[in-house]
């Protein structure tokens, strides 16, 4: 009997299958956007005295931010990225759905009762997640990442003191306990993203005339080591005195490190200057705290420029990067994936400036930034809604 050929006709998966449970990115990112694009506007509706929340509206706008939709895209990019560090599966089919579904539900509990029974359902997420990534991970022997489920267990106990401080179960404020959780992500995009964005960049550029770029081991362990540090003091609301000069230090070695990958040689292939961008408003979160030690500037300031700024630029990034490659398309940008990136970055410029520089035009600055959020994922989600759904375009699995 003839061997099958690898690339015999009949293996491709035909167009238009049914294939949002195929991998892990395809559920969690639309979730995320579909989410990101809903949960703004309540936001605003609810400052506005439209909306009523069960719990109060600032620890819901920051939580589900944090626990629903970056948690999500970090999950669809880690079961993405576990099966090509590790070659072996990740989730797939009724088991992915099963945690989506846990996501969902989490989601509908806090918007809708937000006390234990919330609590109890909610906590349940990062866990699953971390057991199954853990579980790849150690087959594999993927020694480098095995601080992953680690990272998601700390998350998770995160959120577990969130809805204990919430529930006045515990003495914390509840606000610490989301601001610790934004640093574990910054963390997290400092990590992922020194690896990455240098070789994306080098990749893409490394036949360009005159292109360079430069790396100190012991500067990015520097840089990573000591905006660890800075965002834990910030986090526990260390004195000033401490938290300022080590946050300007970071920031100082986050900007050199973040220079040295030579983010301007990016500026006319989108889906490297967004990464970039994204990378760089790292050290204009550190500058802010450290330039709060010395000046009257709101720590939410430095929170959006985490959030929105940091976060935000790189979840954009990856998730039409990674669902251009893994949908088998070009890693091509269109006047969506631009306009969405542009957008962004307005929300995130108006959103600090006007909290570090014009708090008289705070409010406006909310109303501005929520309408360029929303407006970028409803363009995310117009274009890559049929992609994340149907099968690859290239009838390969996955």
């Amino acid at each position: 009997m003839a061997l099958l050929r690898l690339d015999d006709p009949r293996q491709r998966i035909p167009p238009g299958t049914f294939a949002l449970w195929a991998l892990g990115f395809r559920p969690f990112y639309l979730l995320a956007a579909m989410f990101s694009a809903l949960a703004i506007p309540v936001w605003v509706a609810v400052l506005a005295g439209f909306v009523k929340l069960p719990m109060p509206g600032l620890w819901w706008h920051a939580h589900e931010m944090l626990f629903g939709f970056v948690v999500a895209v970090i999950v669809g990019f880690l079961f993405t990225a576990g099966r090509n560090w590790t070659g072996l599966p990740t989730p797939t089919g009724r088991p992915l759905a099963a945690l989506a579904l846990i996501w969902l539900c989490g989601r509908i509990a806090m918007a809708f009762e937000g006390g234990l029974i919330a609590a109890c359902i909610d906590v349940l997420f990062l866990p699953a997640v971390a057991v199954t990534l853990g579980r790849v991970l150690l087959r594999a022997k993927s020694h480098r990442n095995y601080f992953l489920p680690v990272l998601l267990f700390v998350m998770a106990g995160t959120n577990l003191s969130f809805h204990l401080a919430h529930l006045e179960l515990i003495s914390l404020g509840p606000m610490t306990a989301l601001h610790f959780m934004l640093s574990l992500v910054v963390m997290l995009e400092t990590i992922i993203g020194g690896r990455v964005i240098p070789s994306f960049t080098a990749s893409a550029l490394r036949a360009t005339p005159g292109f360079r770029q430069w790396q100190q081991p012991w500067l990015n362990h520097a840089a990573i080591a000591s905006t660890g540090v800075a965002l834990l003091l910030w986090s526990v609301s260390a004195p000033e005195s401490i938290s300022a000069p080590v946050a300007a230090l970071a920031a100082l070695l986050q900007l050199t490190r973040t220079l040295g990958w030579n983010s301007g040689a990016t500026l006319r292939i989108p889906l490297l200057w967004i990464l970039h961008a994204g990378h760089l408003w790292i050290p204009v979160g550190l500058t802010l705290i450290a330039v709060s030690g010395v000046a009257s500037l709101p720590s939410s300031a430095a929170v959006h420029a985490f959030a929105i700024g940091a976060t935000s630029s790189l979840i954009l990034g990856m998730i039409t990067r990674t669902a251009l490659g893994h949908t088998g398309r070009m890693l091509e940008t269109s006047r969506f994936e631009n306009t969405a990136y542009g957008l962004i970055q307005c929300a995130a410029v108006f959103r600090v400036v006007t909290l570090a520089v014009l708090p008289v035009a705070a409010l406006a600055g909310i109303h501005i930034a929520a309408t360029a959020w929303t407006l970028a994922f409803l363009l995310y989600l117009w274009r890559y809604t049929p992609w994340l759904i149907r099968s690859r375009a290239d009838g390969q699995a996955g």
